[in-house]
């Protein structure tokens, strides 16, 4: 057994662990569920008394209290009739039950000390010596099976490790990711806004504008490089486009959906018309239908077409995250429209992308490769094919991956980049789909060499993913600080007196024509307010303008790092900032 199974099963035992020491304080909670997850452990809870965050510290005790006792887990199957009676008065485990009835599996419980639990197994063998630290970390609330329309209970998050150090350490990073929140940063910093009245669209404020901008241009100095052709697409799209794509059978829950749609079904029109559209949630439909606008050659193979065209999810309000997760973003998203042979090459070509687009951010990332999910599209020998092809040329990569049974796309395999952070935090940004089945289903066609038609297969990549998910990570990379390429201001002048002011715009013309950003910082504020301000902005230069500087044609230089370089002469330090941004140091 691999330490993260260990660890899974240690906190699928904590889980069960919360549960009993909830139902000892309060005797009529009804459960629901409570798994493991990725770096901790939830219980959901109906509760009758609304429970705060200072009922985590008895909840912990309580835990504690009860662990000596549970040496072991035991196991027992019931009949469904039997399992009912035993939650004749807990309606989310009968739900539960129900479900395994209809899957025809074993309706399994696991007990260990006095407590017993719906349950298909996983845990610790020994519970009181495995479990060597644990930690109740926050409430939230949460709709019952993640539904609005269900009944919002209480979900209690902890964390469990083997070793007391072990979960000091974890604590340690989860002080600094809070640190690091790129919601307080992007209120701090003036990057961004959310507002109510559009929840989970960002609001980008002049200088989070800046940052984005830069992202944006330099994913568009590559498609340039690597032969792409930057295409814009409809944001309003007929039904019609997203069932020959397939997304209307297997992506509709999550789209938004035109007024018409929601005053009528597909069988009856209430309005009298006969068009529903969606708002567009990817672009690959609208890809098709450019491949297929006029008459197509081997010659014109591979076509890249590059699509950063503004994107809707109908994301539930309960999973918005900041920019983690929105209902509105772009990607710098790419379809890239081939022969079956060229596959290798394009795929070849575009690590070398992903490595020259990583490369200024200084990160890590490894592969995850997704095969074919239960829900698929089209015909399995095509899916067999496309993941042999794709699993060749990871192989001859050379770069890390590993595979992930089940979570390909549903119309092809896709490799997954996962990025980590200077916290050590793993996310998922890019991606990199095969796929062999849109084209069919659009009938798309070239004339091969020999004048036959044939029909191309798709690989659909994007290699930051979501900007705002891409730029709400490196925010907390950097804590803020960004590199100074990216940086909304690269330099802010601090004149001293009111008699320096003109000498700052003059020192302030001379960076701006040579494209560097740069601020003034005319308050009538000491020195020392003024550098505080700029180093709470993390600014990467300061330049100081006084007397001396006046006389010398200079500036003297500051670091947001509180490093003093001196006195510099303008024009040079203006060449020197403008080569660094332009080197993306």
């Amino acid at each position: 057994m691999t330490n993260k199974d260990f660890l899974e099963q240690i906190r699928h035992t904590s889980a069960h662990l919360l549960a009993a020491a909830v139902l000892k304080l309060y005797p009529d909670t009804k459960l629901t569920i409570g798994p493991a997850i990725e770096n901790g452990f939830y219980y959901d809870l109906d509760t009758t008394k609304p429970l705060t965050e200072d009922d985590l510290v008895a909840i912990e005790n309580k835990m504690a209290e009860i662990l000596p006792s549970w040496d072991t887990f035991t196991h027992r199957e019931v009949t469904p009739d039997e399992a009912k009676k035993i939650y004749a008065h807990n309606p989310y485990k009968l739900e539960l039950i129900d479900e395994i009835i209809a899957k025809n599996e074993p309706i399994s419980f696991y007990k260990a000390g006095d407590f017993e639990d719906l349950c298909r197994g996983g845990h610790s063998a020994h519970p009181s010596k495995d479990l060597g630290a644990f930690k109740l970390l926050s409430l939230a609330g949460a709709y019952w099976r993640g539904s609005e329309k269900n009944k919002m209970l209480t979900r209690i998050y902890g964390t469990a490790f083997t070793t007391q150090k072990d979960l000091d350490k974890h604590l340690g990073l989860l002080e600094e990711a809070k640190k690091r929140d790129h919601k307080k940063l992007g209120r701090d910093l003036e990057l961004f806004m959310f507002d109510e009245t559009s929840p989970g669209m960002a609001y980008w404020l002049p200088k989070g504008l800046l940052v984005y901008n830069s992202l944006y241009n330099y994913a568009r100095e590559l498609y340039e490089k690597f032969g792409y052709q930057e295409v814009a697409t409809p944001q309003l799209n007929k039904k019609e486009l997203y069932e020959t794509s397939g997304h209307w059978q297997h992506y509709r829950g999550d789209m938004f959906l035109s007024p018409m749609s929601f005053l009528r079904d597909d069988s009856h029109d209430v309005l009298g018309g006969t068009e529903v559209f969606g708002i567009k949630p990817m672009n690959c439909p609208n890809a098709m239908r450019i491949f297929s606008w006029k008459t197509r050659s081997y010659n014109d193979l591979p076509l890249r077409f590059g699509d950063t065209s503004i994107l809707h999810r109908f994301e539930l309000s309960g999973t918005l995250n900041g920019l983690f997760r929105t209902r509105s973003f772009r990607q710098d998203d790419a379809h890239i429209f081939m022969m079956i042979p060229q596959v290798k090459n394009e795929f070849e070509n575009l690590m070398q992308m992903i490595e020259e687009m990583y490369q200024p951010f200084d990160l890590t990332y490894k592969l995850r490769f997704g095969t074919r999910p239960e829900n698929f599209m089209g015909q399995a020998s095509d899916w067999d094919t496309a993941e042999e092809m794709l699993l060749q040329v990871l192989k001859e990569s050379g770069k890390e991956f590993f595979e992930a049974p089940g979570e390909g796309a549903f119309y092809g395999p896709k490799v997954d980049i996962l990025m980590k952070d200077s916290l050590g935090r793993e996310w998922q940004t890019g991606t990199i789909q095969l796929d062999f089945q849109q084209p069919k289903n659009f009938k798309l066609e070239y004339a091969d060499a020999n004048g036959t038609v044939s029909t191309p297969v798709v690989m659909h990549r994007a290699i930051y993913g979501s900007f705002e998910r891409f730029l709400g990570i490196l925010t907390e990379h950097y804590a803020g600080a960004f590199p100074l390429w990216l940086s909304p201001v690269q330099v802010t002048l601090l004149p001293i007196a009111d008699r320096h002011a003109e000498y700052a715009q003059k020192v302030a013309q001379i960076l701006r024509e040579s494209g560097v950003r740069v601020t003034i910082d005319s308050r009538s504020e000491t020195l020392q307010a003024k550098i505080r301000e700029a180093t709470l902005q993390k600014v990467p230069f300061m330049g100081i303008i006084g007397d001396k500087e006046i006389a010398a044609d200079a500036i003297s230089v500051r670091l947001r790092s509180g490093e003093d370089k001196g006195s510099i002469n303008t024009g040079e330090f203006s060449q020197k900032v403008k080569e660094d941004i332009d080197k993306k140091t």
